[in-house]
């Protein structure tokens, strides 16, 4: 595959980033994508939340958001696949372009706006792949429209329960109006708590986390980890992306609205990260993501408190070697440091 992409991977970075992207997931989700040769090593073997995952690097949630290629992603090498973010009806997002490369930031700049199929198309796939290995899991929003963004986010869960491995509850996506005010505290509660009653009442409890922004005051992320853990859910993803972070950009699309990711997300994010850790006590399962690109990246946000680490932009600039590279490095490091499974990493710098 590194030769195929070696030839593939310029041509596609001449075309829009939106349409490159689109011929990405079509062909992933037809069979040609890249298989992981390279043994993953044991040391990264981790159980999280009731899931066994065979190595913490996942696909972030955003890179495929219709469910189609999942598959495809734990073949490439990752330890787990995050598909979505779904809406209950489809939504075409906001105008394009909407996505740029920055590449001399090694970032990208996004304003989509939750652009997908819908809740049905999505469910079918799911429910396809099912008695597959692998964990998948679903990455849920609220239509942009929406009179009632909490029922949203319940019908989500209702459709896809005993389909995906886990929930992830996306309430910090900035392209969509409004929608960061549902991680308000009263907002959160009610969010939260509805979804949780809603897991309780089925047989299956799939675990629920929240995807927060990186652009929380202290006393908002206070807030946030208080009514985690009130509610009962399981854990928090940090972060989203950015509305912040231009100042040194030197890309030519910097000034771009919408949301910022990659490198210079990697900062804010880990110290967000090893906040909640400490506000927590270690109560809450902690998902890393931001300007994740190398195996000293996820290194260093599993010392700050994650317990699984999420990358997209990187896969971008890199390509499908990412994942195994990434593993590869971060077993090396956890062997520097005398660590003999990567759970023993988890907060030491927090």
């Amino acid at each position: 595959m590194t030769g195929l992409y070696t030839l593939a991977g310029p041509l596609l970075r001449l075309l829009d980033p939106e349409t490159a992207h689109g011929l990405t997931i079509r062909a992933l989700s037809l069979g040609f994508g890249p298989r992981r040769t390279a043994p993953i090593p044991p040391v990264l073997q981790t159980s999280v939340m009731g899931l066994d995952f065979p190595n913490p690097i996942g696909i972030a949630a955003g890179f495929d958001k219709n469910a189609e290629a999942p598959d495809a992603m734990l073949r490439m090498g990752f330890g787990f696949a995050e598909t979505g973010t779904v809406t209950p009806l489809p939504q075409a997002g906001n105008p394009r372009p909407r996505i740029f490369r920055l590449g001399e930031d090694a970032a990208v700049i996004n304003r989509l706006g939750f652009n997908n199929q819908g809740l049905d198309a999505y469910r079918n796939r799911l429910a396809a792949r099912q008695g597959r290995s692998g964990i998948a899991g679903a990455n849920i929003g609220a239509n942009k429209d929406s009179t009632d963004r909490i029922a949203d986010y319940l019908k989500c869960f209702e459709a896809l329960a005993g389909l995906a491995d886990y929930f992830t509850i996306n309430v910090s996506s900035p392209n969509t109006p409004g929608l960061r005010g549902l991680q308000d505290r009263d907002q959160l509660q009610n969010l939260l708590a509805k979804l949780v009653a809603a897991r309780a009442a089925r047989q299956i409890a799939p675990p629920l986390l929240l995807k927060i922004a990186p652009d929380l005051d202290d006393q908002a992320l206070r807030d946030v980890v208080a009514v985690a853990l009130e509610t009962g859910i399981d854990g928090l993803i940090i972060s989203n992306t950015t509305i912040g972070g231009r100042e040194n950009l030197r890309s030519a699309h910097r000034g771009e609205q919408g949301g910022l990711s990659g490198r210079p997300l990697f900062a804010p994010s880990t110290r967000m990260l090893r906040e909640a850790r400490r506000l927590s006590g270690g109560r809450l399962v902690l998902i890393g993501v931001g300007g994740v690109a190398s195996g000293a990246d996820a290194y260093a946000k599993i010392r700050a408190g994650a317990s699984l680490v999420q990358l997209y932009t990187a896969l971008t600039f890199a390509g499908p070697d990412l994942p195994v590279k990434i593993a590869l490095e971060l077993a090396d490091l956890l062997h520097r440091d005398g660590f003999t499974h990567m759970d023993q990493a988890i907060g030491i710098d927090s």
